[in-house]
């Protein structure tokens, strides 16, 4: 993957090798109300799937949900239903770390050493922050402009090796390599005295990196799911209408509902994929039975090409039904156990704190900074 362009006074030299790296995904999911059928397709789910075949860490990132937004009526809560989701689908919180970013407190630890690694132009080259920050840029929080040096400790504070992401976020994972590759670069020698890195190969030299360059972890197309109510906009929980989307919490009935008012266009479903285009709204939900049925979009059309929407609809509701409705109604068996999810993020908390402490303690001896 091709690192952000930065000024070749400060661009890190690159390592071509890397090795020694203990094999570790690091998963972290902002804390937002109204779990939807967009946020379950497009990570909660594969995530699930990750644990088979990797050690784990799954953090809620509660505070990265303060950077554009300070004051949260709920947002306890919100971290508390992110938590209860990933339980729902399947994570293993005993096999996996499961826990909430502020209860580690090592994450903003880092993060401000690598506000001093990282420079100004980088962040200000981040997309995401021109985004939210829109015109008012000035008035943004510096939180905000900080966002990717917090996301990097996120995922360096356990030396992570691999991270899913999505598009929205690529840009930021190359930050956090770009972050790595100057702090090995800067502190080689510091690290090699130690005795603490991983040897790691650039060209014909090599330096002592105690950072992994974290890669892009990409389990096969990313799935957008947009709104049942308009094709052309993302399924989301601040739209008003209840009926554009599918919540974690819906029950049956509620799923099959949602489903048969969707919106769709009066022709029937074409063959082949260049059918859908200019047609949002059949794009979507054939999107949305092939992600539900782990299929492909073209074995979709396979099965229902020429057949008309009320024939479709009624097998994508059975569909949605048979997956999701188990899943929603152990998260709200979970949610109503407070107790119980308030343990698992206490337990994970303790876990992921050790592993982070250690990371640290061997930070501060690499910068110089006293802490016994």
């Amino acid at each position: 993957m091709a690192l952000a362009c930065h000024e070749a006074l400060h661009k890190p030299r690159t390592p071509s090798i890397m090795s020694s790296f203990k094999p570790l995904v690091f998963s972290g999911v902002q804390p937002t109300g109204n779990l939807h059928l967009g946020n379950y397709l497009g990570a909660i789910r594969k995530f699930v799937a990750l644990q088979e075949s990797h050690d784990c860490i799954y953090c809620v990132v509660d505070l990265h949900s303060i950077t554009a937004q300070l004051v949260h009526d709920d947002l306890p809560s919100q971290t508390r239903s992110i938590t209860a989701a990933f339980l729902a689908a399947g994570i293993d919180p005993e096999k996996h770390i499961v826990f909430n970013q502020a209860r580690v407190p090592q994450h903003a630890e880092l993060a401000w050493i690598f506000n001093c690694v990282a420079r100004i132009g980088w962040m200000n080259r981040m997309t995401q922050f021109k985004d939210k920050a829109g015109k008012d840029r000035e008035n943004a929080s510096l939180g905000l402009l900080a966002y990717p040096s917090l996301m990097a400790a996120d995922i360096l504070v356990y030396r992570a090796t691999h991270v899913p992401v999505g598009d929205d976020q690529k840009q930021h994972l190359e930050l956090t390599r770009d972050i790595a590759a100057k702090f090995n670069n800067d502190f080689s020698r510091r690290i090699g005295e130690l005795g603490i890195g991983v040897e790691m190969t650039m060209g014909e030299e090599t330096l002592n990196g105690f950072f992994p360059l974290t890669e892009p972890l990409i389990e096969g197309p990313a799935t957008r799911v947009m709104s049942l109510r308009d094709g052309t906009k993302k399924m989301s929980k601040s739209d008003p209408s209840d009926l554009s989307r599918i919540n974690l919490t819906d029950d049956a009935d509620a799923i099959a509902k949602k489903i048969k008012k969707a919106k769709t266009d009066p022709e029937p479903l074409p063959s082949e994929l260049a059918g859908l285009k200019d047609r949002p709204e059949a794009e979507n939900l054939v999107g949305i039975y092939a992600a539900l049925a782990e299929t492909s979009r073209e074995a979709v059309m396979a099965e229902f090409g020429g057949r008309q929407f009320s024939a479709f609809k009624p097998a994508l509701a059975e569909l949605a039904v048979e997956k999701l409705a188990p899943v929603a109604a152990e998260m709200r068996r979970i949610s109503a156990d407070r107790a119980y999810v308030d343990a698992v993020l206490r337990d994970g908390g303790e876990r992921a704190g050790a592993l982070a402490e250690a990371t640290m303690k061997q930070v501060r001896e690499i910068v110089g900074l006293l802490d016994d």
